[in-house]
């Protein structure tokens, strides 16, 4: 089973919220939540496969997919009898929940997507393909870095860069190219999700400079179906770490509103 961390609220009657990280990251990127979020909710936290303390990866799981990792989820939600929680992802740990949402919509209640990862630009595209040209010859640790340094490039990006570079060390060469596989599924999970009927209260939180991803994000939202956007002035794409009261505050306001709506239709 992945490996997990669970904070309890001093109120057993408390709405859970489980956190989902990106690819490289590990449960440690949500150091700034916990004091924040544990007044109001339980706490989750999921190291994703190879990642943080987690006993095994992608190569080791019998379907090595967007689909395997939320049945992998699953199973801790399962163990720790969570019948349904909301969700907080951060780049491509916003696919993970998506994807969940879409197979599993009784246990999603809503979900926060920052960093959200709909599409990629050409950018990320030409980023994509010279790391598959060059992965065999360059030690992944400088693709990674490399990666990292585009898509935040700023000099007060900093912070969340070398948080990322430094979870990522964890990773190893092997389960950083099993997890560089998966871009080929992004898109298609993303549109599968959104094409679906599920209404499933949803908040972008994007930084105003993650260029790379917040279009796209923006021309994807339907307000219709209960998603709206909120952006962060001045903050690129790890907005958890880089502008985290902001985040926070955003997140946290949004998740006692759905957890009201809940308690109100009970």
């Amino acid at each position: 089973m992945l490996h997990y961390t669970k904070i309890h609220h001093t109120n057993k009657e408390a709405d859970t919220v489980v956190f989902i990280h990106g690819i490289g990251g590990g449960s440690n990127i949500w150091s700034r939540q916990l004091r924040a979020f544990r007044k109001h909710f339980h706490l989750l936290f999921i190291d994703l496969p190879g990642h943080g303390d987690s006993t095994y990866g992608l190569e080791d799981m019998e379907e090595a997919s967007f689909n395997g990792i939320v049945e992998e989820v699953v199973k801790v939600l399962n163990q720790e009898q969570i019948a349904s929680a909301h969700f907080v992802g951060i780049s491509l740990g916003t696919i993970v929940i998506q994807h969940l949402n879409e197979q599993y919509p009784e246990r999603v209640k809503s979900m926060v997507l920052g960093g959200a990862v709909e599409k990629f630009n050409v950018s990320a595209r030409i980023i994509i393909g010279a790391a598959e040209v060059l992965k065999r010859f360059v030690p992944y640790m400088w693709l990674y870095k490399i990666s990292a340094r585009i898509l935040m490039p700023r000099k007060h990006h900093t912070e969340s860069r070398l948080a990322f570079v430094k979870e990522a060390y964890k990773l190893g060469k092997k389960e950083f190219l099993n997890w560089m596989r998966l871009h080929k599924e992004v898109e298609k999970t993303v549109q599968r999700a959104k094409s679906g009927t599920s209404h499933t209260p949803k908040l972008y939180i994007m930084g105003s400079e993650d260029y790379m991803f917040l279009p796209s994000v923006e021309e994807s939202i339907d307000r219709a179906k209960n998603e709206c956007l909120q952006v962060i002035d001045r903050c690129g794409h790890v907005c958890n770490i880089e502008r985290h009261k902001e985040f926070n505050e955003r997140a946290i306001s949004f998740l006692i509103q759905q957890s009201t709506i809940i308690d109100n239709s009970q």
